[in-house]
């Protein structure tokens, strides 16, 4: 009997589990679109594009590591002008960050240069969870929602059946889990002037304008 329910149980918790990843908030408009990097041809740059067109917000921003000597973000602009969608409507910001933390550190400073209040991240829905969570953490005084694109990369149903999804599950939760229990805690003493003792404890929990993505 407690074999049977193991059975049962088990892949229901693991579904579950891979489902918490995949985050999507409803879009509004915003001063500014933020696209994430690691996918310029895919579909992250493609949702981005589409909610700059639909009128979310006047400017959409392109992140992104170098790819084979070029900036990332101008071969995502490149292959969406190609697609038909206006060069004035993008703005190219190149980095050498390797890690969501790491990229809104390096991206924080020019949203606050550029005085916006509201930013939409545009990123893999499987990854747009902790990228809420990362820039809330490390650029705070700015409201960030999460759009997420959706990814045939990552399939919640049977993710432990395939390897390319048990990494992306495994990751995913790692990186959460570094990031509210290291990353953040040591970002924070040598910037103790960025956030009250309970900012980690308020950023998860959800807020009411949160919607998760139905199973």
């Amino acid at each position: 009997m407690g074999l049977l329910l193991a059975g049962i149980f088990y892949p229901l918790v693991l579904t579950w589990l891979a489902k918490l990843l995949l985050f999507s908030q409803q879009p509004e408009r915003a001063d500014l679109i933020l696209v994430l990097g690691g996918d310029f041809w895919g579909p992250r740059a493609l949702r981005g594009a589409e909610l700059g067109t639909r009128g979310y917000a006047n400017k959409v921003m392109i992140s992104g590591p170098p790819y084979q000597n070029q900036p990332e973000s101008d071969l995502a602009i490149h292959d969406l002008v190609g697609k038909g969608y206006p060069r004035e409507l993008f703005a190219s910001f190149p980095i050498t960050a390797r890690s969501t933390v790491e990229e809104a550190i390096a991206v924080c400073p020019e949203l606050r240069r550029l005085s916006v209040q509201r930013v939409l991240i545009v990123t893999a829905l499987y990854h747009a969870r902790r990228a809420n969570l990362v820039f809330r953490l490390f650029c705070p005084g700015i409201s960030f929602r999460s759009v997420g694109a959706a990814d045939a990369q990552f399939e919640p149903q049977n993710w432990w059946k395939t390897e390319r999804c048990r990494k992306i599950f495994f990751s995913e939760w790692q990186k959460i889990i570094a990031t509210v229990f290291w990353k953040y805690p040591e970002y924070n003493l040598t910037h103790p002037w960025r956030s009250s003792s309970n900012q980690t404890e308020k950023l998860l929990r959800p807020s009411d304008s949160q919607r998760r993505l139905p199973p």
